[in-house]
Parts: C-alpha cells; structure tokens; sequence
C-alpha cells in the first residue's frame, strides 16, 4: 500500500491554517503546520514533506528566508515549494531576486484569498507524481 503524500503548511495566521486543513483533511494527505519559518526548519529536518505551502509574511523568519534556505540545501532541491500568501506575486519575485540574485525557485504562486478548488488544483498537480 501507498503511503499518502505529506504536505507541510507554514502560515502564522491560525485562521488560515484551520481552512487550509479543513480543505485538505477531507483529501487522503499527512498534514503537518508550522507558525513561522523557523519552526518550518526544524520540521523539515525531521522530515521532508513532498509539497511545502508557505507564506511569506511571518515572524522569526519570512517565507522568503525560509526558500532561500531550503533551495541552498541539496535535500531540498526537488521539493516543491507552493507559496500561499497576500504579497502580490511580481512585488515578491522582485524582491527575492534583489534579495538573491536568482530568481524564486518555486512551483506556484496563490494569492490570498485563494479559492478551494484552486488550492486543491494546485496541491494535485504537485503530488501528481506521488500518487501514480
């Protein structure tokens, strides 16, 4: 039997995670939560989910360390990274990139509000592979 994907949402606002689970909790996935990037770290030392959703505006460390941090790491490389958050997504690539000298290695980009339908969309596209 098939192990079911593990995704990592990272999101200090407790409302938001409460819907991201109660969207997620009716699909067949091992959910985890983390409050801060910092707390994301140390889950992901633990274990390395196969789809990471992250916002970006959070205390200790924003999502934008958080990407920076994760993609230095060779682990990591191939983890897809789905960014949920309020920042515009141009306003958060320029500044990675002032930031970086890269551009955002990530997989796709939600602004919030996202709809449920668009959020499951998403998450299936990236754990396709998983699931086949």
């Amino acid at each position: 039997m098939q192990e079911k994907p593990s995704i990592l949402i990272v999101d200090d606002d407790p409302d938001i995670l409460d819907g991201i689970l109660m969207i997620l909790e009716s699909q067949d996935y091992h959910l985890r939560t983390a409050r801060d990037g910092v707390m994301c770290l140390e889950l992901l030392a633990e274990e390395k989910p196969d789809l990471l959703i992250l916002d970006m505006l959070m205390p200790r460390m924003d999502g934008w360390g958080v990407i920076r941090k994760v993609r230095s790491q060779p682990q990591f490389s191939d983890m897809p990274i789905m960014v949920l958050t309020t920042v515009i997504e141009d306003a958060s690539r320029r500044r990675y990139e002032l930031e970086t000298g890269v551009s955002m290695d990530i997989q796709a980009y939600i602004e919030k509000p996202a709809k449920p339908t668009q959020l499951l969309e998403q998450i299936e596209k990236h754990l396709q592979w998983k699931m086949t």
